[in-house]
C-alpha cells in the first residue's frame, strides 16, 4: 500500500499541549532576536534534498514573520559541476577552490545567479514569504578582487603564486542595498558572484561571501549550513560551543582539519569583526535553523568572542 494513502493519525490532547509548550518555550528567543539581522549560508545536502529544502524555506519565512531579518547566501558547487560536465568544459580544484577560467565563470554565473538563485527564491515564496533573488553584481552589492593564493613546493620549499582565474574575494559590501530589504517584507537571496573594478565577474566561495556580508551588516548571527554535525573533538564528539581562542587552539593542534578549517576561519573573522556569534549547523537535520535559534539544544557548534 502507498504510504500517501494512509491518513495521518489525529493529534491527541497531549500532542497539542506539547506543541503549545514548544511555542511558549521559543518565545524568549523570539523576543531576544527580534529586529536582528541573521546571515544564513545555504548549501550542501540541505539544498540538494527536496524535503529539507522545503523545510528550510519554511524556517526562513518564520524568521521573517517573528521580526528577524534573514539574508540568505547560497552555494551550488555540485550543480555547477554537473553543468560543466554537460557542456564538456574541463574543471579542476586547488585547495578546495574551483579554478575558474573565462568559459567556466560564464557557467558559474548562469547556474548560481540563474537557475539555483531563482529556485530558492521561488521555494521561499511558495512557503509564504516574499523572496527576491539577486547576485552580488546587482547594485554593486559585492565588489570583488582577484583571490591571491600561494603554495609552497614540498621539494624546493619555494613559494609560488597560484592563478585561480576568476576566483575572487569580497573587497566591499554595499550595505544600503541590504538595508532596503531590512525595512521591507522582502527576503534577499544572494548568489555569491562579485563584480570587479573593470567589469570582471568573480566566483566567490559562498562561506566567504556570507561572512563578509555578516561583518558589513553587523549581523547578530552568521549561520553556516553544512553536511556535518559541527566541530568535533579528537574522539569524534560534537563540541556545542567554542570561544575564538579555543577554536584557534583546535586548528593549531590539528583537531580542526581539512575542509572544516576555512569554515571555522570564516566564523572567527566574523566574530572578530563584530558579529555576536557564528554557528556551523548540521543542515541535514530537519528545521535545523529553528533548533539552533529557538531552543536550548541547538544544532551545531557556536563560536563566540572570548
Amino acid at each position: 500500500m502507498n504510504d500517501e494513502s494512509i491518513p495521518p493519525k489525529p493529534k491527541t490532547e497531549a500532542d497539542w499541549l506539547a506543541q503549545a509548550h514548544t511555542l511558549a518555550e521559543a518565545l524568549p528567543y523570539m523576543q531576544r532576536h527580534e529586529g536582528q539581522t541573521f546571515v544564513i549560508k545555504y548549501g550542501g545536502h540541505a539544498m540538494g534534498d527536496d524535503h529539507l529544502a522545503k523545510l528550510f524555506s519554511e524556517d526562513v519565512v518564520l524568521l521573517k514573520h517573528v521580526g528577524i531579518n534573514p539574508i540568505v547566501v547560497h552555494g551550488g558547487g555540485p550543480q555547477i559541476g554537473e553543468m560543466l560536465e554537460r557542456l564538456k568544459i574541463q574543471s579542476s580544484f586547488i585547495d578546495g577552490l574551483r579554478v575558474t577560467d573565462a568559459a567556466t565563470v560564464e557557467v558559474v554565473e548562469m547556474v548560481l545567479a540563474g537557475s539555483i538563485n531563482k529556485q530558492i527564491a521561488a521555494s521561499i515564496n511558495a512557503a509564504g514569504g516574499m523572496a527576491v533573488g539577486l547576485s552580488g553584481k546587482d547594485g554593486n552589492l559585492i565588489r570583488a578582487t582577484k583571490l591571491r593564493r600561494t603554495q609552497r613546493d614540498p621539494d624546493s620549499n619555494i613559494e609560488k603564486i597560484l592563478d585561480l582565474g576568476f576566483v575572487g574575494e569580497p573587497s566591499e559590501i554595499t550595505t544600503h542595498v541590504l538595508e532596503f530589504f531590512e525595512q521591507s517584507d522582502m527576503i534577499p537571496v544572494i548568489a555569491p558572484i562579485g563584480g570587479g573594478t573593470h567589469g570582471e565577474t568573480y566566483n566567490i566561495n559562498a562561506d566567504t561571501a556570507s561572512g563578509a556580508i555578516a561583518e558589513a551588516m553587523g549581523a547578530k548571527r552568521l549561520l553556516l549550513l553544512t553536511d556535518v554535525a559541527g566541530v568535533k573533538d579528537k574522539d569524534g564528539k560534537l563540541i556545542p560551543s567554542l570561544t575564538v581562542e579555543e577554536a584557534r587552539e583546535l586548528i593549531h593542534d590539528g583537531t580542526i582539519a581539512g575542509g572544516m578549517i576555512p569554515k571555522v576561519e570564516t566564523c572567527l573573522s566574523a566574530v572578530e569583526q563584530g558579529v555576536e556569534a557564528a554557528v556551523i549547523i548540521d543542515g541535514r537535520v530537519p528545521h535545523a535553523l529553528l533548533l539552533e535559534l529557538f531552543t536550548e539544544h541547538g544544532a551545531g557548534t557556536l563560536i563566540e568572542a572570548d
